[in-house]
């Protein structure tokens, strides 16, 4: 599953990180890297970009770049 596919209030785990280059790295850089739990916070009015918590602090990612990001699904919280 996609970090893009995620629904507002669901947590996941960080299986991989796709992309290459400076995109790679950047999304490394934010703490986004294997293992670590991120919560999709909420979506923008027009589904993008979204907002994801991770390591405690609010990250604004556009819904290409959570694409490239596989996770899998560990807590559903129906909002």
């Amino acid at each position: 599953m996609l970090l893009s596919e995620i629904k507002e209030g669901q947590t996941a785990r960080i299986l991989r990180v796709g992309g290459s280059g400076a995109l790679r790295r950047r999304i490394f850089e934010m703490g986004i890297v294997k293992g670590t739990q991120v919560c999709v916070d909420k979506y923008a009015p027009l589904k993008d970009p979204l907002e994801i918590i991770v390591m405690g602090y609010h990250l604004s990612l556009r819904v290409e770049e959570a694409s490239q990001v596989t996770v899998e699904l560990i807590q559903t919280d129906n909002r």
